[in-house]
């Protein structure tokens, strides 16, 4: 999810595990132990001169159980050394540490999972995106509540049992969303597929993720053996299925066998894209698996890449989302939000 709510979410690890022993600085450590996963963006720019490849590096290793269990030990035992010095000597363990920073690095990418993105749970073992699709990478109705908690825990002593109930509010009421989000899901799985059904798209698979900031409005794709059927749906529409479905063609201006950038990207998708062709050295890669921002328009996905040829690979242009203004973006999707 996005970097405020792995924040938050890592802070409440560190005031759960060190809270009662240094106060205000667990809940800082555990915060910083939240972002670490995120700085794979930033490592793979480090590492990769091709822009596709630091994009795939993004949910990869850094995400992994593997990276928590050994980022743990290694940064547990670096801080402990570095705090256990003078007055805090014998305040904390190393165990302390190690615990703090494994529950903050953990939770991210368990907490990544339920996103649409998709996240390399088990690499280097495997390399498979897990990718619930349940809850938004940017969702208010998570965040907000729980940020309010952790921020009403700073303003407590260290032994107030006031910090306690705050860290499991907090907890609580984020858990019980997202178990909402949960059934949300299973759901609107269950409508689109009918409503597929009714119809009569003879489809081979099928995919539904909810719409950014929100949990109401869902966007739906379903896959047969030569093109794509798209649809959205709201919780609040008058008529309870996916109602008007666009057919979307499997353009594949570039295709894997020419280029392993593509199957890479197509991985990424999870085979959920399109590609077309702009000029002799320029591609449009659409991401299929989010929303279009016309439901007329198959070439208008909001995840939307230029790709351009470079000696025998592909690369591509710093990514830059279609839908415009942000303001016009946002009045547009309350007013879907709130169901025809």
């Amino acid at each position: 999810m996005d970097s405020i709510t792995q924040i938050v979410l890592g802070a409440a690890c560190g005031e759960a595990v060190l809270g009662k022993k240094i106060g205000n600085k667990a809940l800082l450590f555990g915060a910083i132990g939240g972002t670490i996963p995120d700085l794979d963006v930033y490592v793979g720019n480090l590492l990769y001169g091709n822009a596709i490849d630091a994009m795939l590096f993004h949910r990869g290793f850094m995400h992994s159980i593997f990276f928590s269990v050994i980022a743990a030990l290694l940064l547990g035992w670096v801080v402990h050394r570095l705090y256990n010095t003078r007055q805090r000597r014998g305040n904390t363990t190393r165990q302390d540490w190690i615990a703090l920073f494994f529950w903050s690095l953990f939770t991210h990418p368990i907490l990544d999972c339920f996103t649409p993105y998709g996240t390399q749970l088990f690499a280097p073992i495997s390399h498979y995106r897990v990718a619930f699709n349940n809850i938004a990478v940017v969702d208010p109705l998570y965040t907000l509540p729980f940020l309010i908690c952790m921020i009403a825990v700073m303003f407590f002593n260290r032994t107030s049992p006031k910090r306690k109930i705050w860290l499991k509010l907090g907890l609580t009421m984020s858990s019980l969303y997202m178990l909402f989000t949960v059934g949300n899901k299973l759901y609107i799985d269950a409508l689109f597929k009918s409503s597929a059904e009714d119809s009569q798209i003879d489809y081979i698979r099928f995919s539904a993720q909810p719409s950014i900031f929100n949990n109401i409005l869902w966007y739906g794709i379903a896959e047969t053996a030569n093109s794509y059927y798209v649809a959205d749906y709201s919780l609040f529409d008058t008529d309870t299925k996916f109602s008007t479905f666009t057919k979307v063609a499997k353009h594949r201006d570039l295709k894997p066998a020419e280029f392993e950038d593509v199957a890479n990207l197509a991985w990424f998708s999870n085979d959920y894209y399109s590609v077309y062709k702009l000029d002799d050295e320029t591609y449009r890669y659409n991401d299929l698996r989010y929303p279009l921002l016309d439901l007329n328009d198959p070439d208008s996905s909001v995840f939307s890449l230029i790709l351009y040829k470079e000696k025998e690979r592909l690369n591509m242009k710093p990514f830059k989302p279609k839908f415009g203004k942000l303001s016009d973006a946002l009045a547009t999707l309350w007013k879907r939000i709130k169901g025809i």
